[in-house]
């Protein structure tokens, strides 16, 4: 597991073993794609002075862990912004598809406004991945380091802050960016601060939003995650996304919340 993808040339990626999500081996934690998309998208025409502040996924069905074809386009453009659809498809099925703006950065003179109590420090201790039965833990949930605050786990009752980095690059022979790193990180955000019962009721998320006010500086990052739930409703995972300097941006993901 040297990457999570390979490119294979004109748009197409394999899909290593990393990729696998908890739920199956053949099915991709929906990181390591969301990842994917970024980079396809901060890669399609880009312009001097500009940054990409937002990005929506839709996860409409599983991504498989097998050849995937990425593509991006611009469909809006202006001088000071652009909105940029980007879209996966496996065997000529749309998995996900993304929506992102790019946006003129802001000047320098634009004051610095944070709110809210910095981020705990980096615990000296990784978090162990659970061994829990019916869930896949060699793919990325190994391909990642987790470091829980204050001794957590998974399946704990959240909310939970959990600082964590890629162990692998994203795509070999390429270097992971900001974005990338942020994407690849951010669909976790509701299993760090889960709060339903996921043996009991099938939790599932039906989209990722990020957006980032600046760009993460380095390999670790942290989640500060909380879930919001009501009957006859449905689910909403919330989570502040923190580097060592502190706010970085939102996470933010429906939650479909059913009987198994």
């Amino acid at each position: 597991m040297d990457a999570f993808y390979r490119s294979l040339g004109d748009g197409r990626y394999e899909s290593s073993v990393a990729t696998a999500g908890p739920w199956s081996p053949e099915s991709q934690h929906a990181g390591p794609p969301s990842g994917l998309l970024g980079a396809v998208l901060e890669q399609h025409a880009p312009r001097e002075g500009f940054r990409i502040a937002r990005v929506t996924l839709e996860i409409p069905r599983p991504v498989p862990v097998a050849e995937l074809e990425v593509r991006a386009t611009v469909r809006h453009s202006t001088a000071r912004t652009e909105l940029l659809d980007g879209e996966i498809t496996a065997g000529g099925r749309t998995v996900m598809l993304a929506r992102a703006w790019r946006v003129v950065a802001s000047p320098h003179d634009t004051p610095t406004l944070r709110h809210g109590p910095p981020p705990p420090g980096v615990p000296d201790d990784q978090t162990a991945v659970l061994e829990v039965p019916g869930i896949h833990t060699g793919g990325y949930l190994s391909a990642m380091e987790w470091r829980f605050a204050d001794g957590a786990a998974f399946l704990d009752d959240g909310p939970g802050t959990a600082w964590v980095r890629q162990r692998i690059p994203l795509i070999a022979d390429a270097e992971d960016t900001p974005l990338t790193r942020a994407l690849t990180l951010a669909d976790s955000n509701w299993a760090v601060g889960s709060e339903l019962d996921v043996v009991r009721q099938l939790v599932i998320n039906t989209d990722v939003t990020v957006a980032l006010h600046r760009d993460p500086v380095g390999e670790w990052l942290c989640l500060r995650s909380e879930t919001a739930a009501s009957p006859d409703g449905s689910g909403l995972a919330a989570g502040r996304l923190d580097d060592l300097a502190g706010d970085c941006g939102r996470v933010l993901q429906t939650l479909l919340v059913a009987g198994r």
